[in-house]
Parts: C-alpha cells; structure tokens; sequence
C-alpha cells in the first residue's frame, strides 16, 4: 500500500474516536450533566482532613487490599451450595471497569470443595496413547517456554436462571459466571509433543485432583490448538480456588472443560463418556434427547451499566456500557437498543478488541426520562448474530441448564431504578 493511503488508513479510527468522544462530552455538557458549578459549592476547594496529616505507613501489608469504601465490590452466590464443597460464586460484572477480571473476583465453581495440594508433590502424569508417557513436575513445567494469553472463562451454567423467567436481581447474579483474565503457563501442545502423541489418539481425558476427580474429554483437535496447561493468573500464581499448583484452560470452551488442580491426562481414540460429559453438562432438548458435546460458548453480550441494582440519577446523558464475548474468536460488532430491539445503534468496541476475551461496549444515550428497555446484541467475526430468548427457545426448549446465550433486556422505570424483564 503507498505510504500516503497507509498514513490515512492508521489514522481514521484515533478521528472516529474523537469525534465521538467530542459528541459525547457535547451532549452531556448540553444536558448539564457534567458537574456542580465551583460557585455552588465554595466548600469544595477547602483542604480536607485526609492531607492535613500523614497517611498510613506504606510497607505495612504484605498483600495490597481495594479500599474500604470499595469492600461492596464482593463475589456473592445465587443460593447456598447443597453440600459443603460444592458451591459458585459470581464476579461483581456491574461494579468492573474495562476487560481484566481482578483475581479476588474472579467466579469460582466447585464440585467438592478446594483440596490443598503440595506443589512439589505435585505431578502431571500424560500416559495412554503415547509413544513415551511423561511425568512432570512443576519444577519440569515452568521450565518449558511459556506463552501469556488474555481469554474469557465462563461456565456453560451462566444466565441458566434466565430461560424460563426473569429471575435474577442484577447482572452479578445473571451472568457472574464469566470472568476474563492473563493466563501464563505452557501449550499443551508441547506437553503433548514430549510424550510422543500416537496418529490413531482422538481424545484426551483431563482428570482434576480433587475430591470429585472432575473428568472430561478433551478433543485432540483443540488440545494441538490453542489449550493450555496454566500455572499463573493475572501475573502471579494460581490461587488455590482457581487450580494451584496446575490448571488445564481451553479457550472459549465451556468453563468445565478447564479442569483445575490437573494431575492427569490420558490419550484415547474414543471419549471417556466420563459423568460430567453424560448426566451433566449436557443439554437436553423438547424431544428428551441431548445434544452432547456442546463445547463451545457462543457469542454473547450484557449491558453492566445501568443494570438492575443500578438508578439512573436524573434525565440526559448517560453512557451505556458492558461485555460482549465468543467462543469462535473475535467480537465483531455490538448493537444497543433502548427500545426493547425496535430500533438498533451501532455501540463503539474499545480497543483491544482480542481472540476469545471479553470486549467492552460503550454507547452515549440522551434519557428523557420515560420508560425504555435496554438491550445488547453481538455479532461475531464469523457472522453468527446473538439470539433472542424466543429464538433460542424455539430452537432448544426449556429443558436445558447450559448455554443460555439470548439477548438479555433492562427495563428502565420512570423513576430511574432497573429491572430484569422478557422483552
């Protein structure tokens, strides 16, 4: 491409952003939504107490907390586990800013409770069909060369309380079960390329270290793709409730696929019909039978700002913003409507915009303080759209716990509050 159109290519987004970004601030300048006026409250260039005095000794934690005006930001249940080790928590999406999920919010999802493990006793066992069954250590694996990679995880329960009603109070609780973080650690690939991979190996079965031995099989196709056998999260280790010492992380697999605390990879020709892969997580149809298999989390989308739980704080400006996400690469379009989908408008997708990883979404509206209803629709880089609930119904019935990917509407009340509605 010559040099000159190269330049004006580069620099079409940074002025379609900016002349966004300047239509943006005039609207909400107009709507006098942009602050108090410093005459209306002399008191605000008054020094306040807090610089009037040392602060707290900086080197005192040897672990860094939010502040104590943010302890509200907390992962919280739908419901109390039934047993004791098996339970979910849900990431606080409403309370989140940008793409990265913070460690200490990331959802958690146990089948029996959150062993403590040794990591130098630690060992990852790849055997079956394989010319030279290895064991490693987690001294032998960091060892290997390692790759950092952003994704989403979600589990394929997320929204599962949304097929048949509107059920859930906010956000955190709809959709919590999604979290996006850095992922380091080595391909399984590699791994798989030490033990010697047999030609006629199909299937891979991952087994976890925990008390419920949580199992699945793993095609070989995506083991030789992009999974990963993950050490760290967000720049440090794994936390014990997230698979320390080692966890296996498929991208845009459901999120039980991600065997946390690995110790064991076998290699088959068929799937181990193991029970998560039979009885569970599979998705049962109008007819009675199942679709089996249904790795993939398809492309989806929320609006976390304003969301129920949330009151809009007087008419004019407000940017509505929240998460889109595929299992089949990358975002490549959100549309908003605040008319329950009569009409749509094209949001803008802040950079960066990555392979399986949550996208944020922002679009400006002008409230007039009437009744609407907020809604997002993603389309991915493979022209699948985001069903609505009477679509995905039609297509799936309400038999099923997974996969639950619909449109999801806010109803916006005259008085500002926020609803979970069917629209």
């Amino acid at each position: 491409m010559p040099e000159p159109q190269r330049q004006a290519s580069l620099s079409a987004p940074r002025r379609e952003f900016f002349r966004r970004t300047a239509a943006l601030g005039a609207v909400a300048l107009g709507a006098g939504q942009s602050g108090t006026a410093v005459a209306d409250d002399p008191d605000a260039l008054q020094v306040p107490a807090w610089t009037r005095q040392p602060g707290e000794p900086v080197l005192w934690r040897p672990y860094g907390l939010p502040s104590e005006h943010e302890k509200h930001v907390i992962r919280r249940s739908r419901s109390p586990g039934v047993l004791p080790g098996a339970a979910s928590s849900m990431t606080p999406l409403q309370d989140l800013f940008g793409i990265i999920t913070p460690t200490g919010l990331v959802f958690e999802r146990h089948h029996a409770g959150i062993p403590k493990i040794d990591p130098a006793q630690h060992r990852l066992v790849i055997h079956g069909l394989a010319r030279n069954p290895r064991i490693f250590t987690m001294d032998d694996l960091v060892r290997f060369p390692s790759v950092s990679r952003i994704h989403f995880l979600e589990c394929s329960g997320n929204t599962a309380t949304e097929w048949s009603r509107p059920a859930s109070a906010n956000v955190q609780l709809s959709h919590g079960l999604l979290s996006c973080c850095e992922w380091t650690g080595v391909p399984l690939a590699v791994l798989l390329e030490e033990a010697g991979i047999r030609p006629q190996a199909r299937w891979i079965l991952a087994e976890g270290a925990d008390g419920a031995a949580m199992s699945r099989s793993i095609p070989v196709s995506k083991a030789l793709d992009d999974a990963l056998v993950v050490y760290a999260q967000n720049g440090e280790r794994l936390r014990p409730e997230h698979g320390y010492p080692l966890r296996l992380f498929l991208p845009g697999f459901e999120g039980n696929m991600s065997i946390k605390w690995l110790r064991r990879l076998k290699i088959g020709d068929a799937p181990f019909q193991t029970r998560e892969e039979t009885s569970k997580y599979t998705d049962v149809l109008p007819d009675g039978s199942a679709r089996q298999f249904t790795f993939l989390m398809e492309a989806k989308s929320v609006i976390t700002a304003p969301s129920p739980g949330q009151v809009l704080q007087g008419k004019g400006f407000h940017e509505i913003t929240g998460l889109a996400w595929t299992g089949s690469g990358r975002v490549r379009r959100v549309d908003v409507s605040v008319d329950g989908g009569a009409h749509w408008h094209e949001a803008r997708l802040e950079a960066p915009v990555l392979h399986r990883a949550l996208t944020r979404f922002r679009l400006g509206w002008q409230w007039d303080g009437g009744p609407a209803v907020l809604q997002s629709r993603v389309t991915d880089e493979t022209g699948f759209v985001q069903p609505t609930r009477s679509q995905l119904v039609a297509a799936r019935g309400l038999n099923s716990l997974y996969h639950f990917n619909a449109i999801q509407s806010w109803r916006v009340s005259t008085d500002g509050s926020l609803s979970n509605v069917h629209a």
